[in-house]
């Protein structure tokens, strides 16, 4: 159950919170914009974007999980201004792989990624509920 409490500013474009009483929980891994071949793809952040949070979904799917499942993530960029610069345009990619499931996220400016052309890094955590 996501959170929206009386007294706190609505989210835009995330929840406050994320309650989950039961299920598996699946930690996904800073996932970067490579591809199957770990070639990094793009060298935007509107394209890294796209391609991260796909890999996102792939490992969700690999645990037997979806997108809806996901109650909290985060995002590390390489600069906030950059990110700011291009949120409209990342909002119809985030729908394309995320649908209107906006859990409780975060946003994280980094001086630095592990692989130096990486610009997004995310990471996510998901509870899919007991069948």
């Amino acid at each position: 159950r996501l959170l929206q409490p009386d007294g706190l500013s609505p989210g835009r474009g995330f929840a406050h919170g994320a309650v989950a009483e039961q299920g598996r929980t699946v930690w996904v891994a800073g996932e970067i914009a490579t591809d199957a071949e770990g070639n990094m793809v793009g060298d935007d952040l509107i394209s890294q974007f796209d391609q991260a949070l796909g890999n996102v979904v792939i490992v969700l799917e690999a645990a037997g999980a979806e997108p809806g499942h996901v109650v909290s993530m985060q995002i590390f960029v390489t600069s906030v201004p950059a990110y700011r610069d291009v949120t409209r345009a990342l909002g119809p990619i985030y729908r394309r792989h995320m649908g209107g499931h906006f859990p409780a996220m975060a946003l994280f400016g980094v001086t630095d990624l592990v692989e130096p052309e990486a610009v997004v890094e995310i990471m996510a955590t998901a509870v899919v509920p007991y069948e």
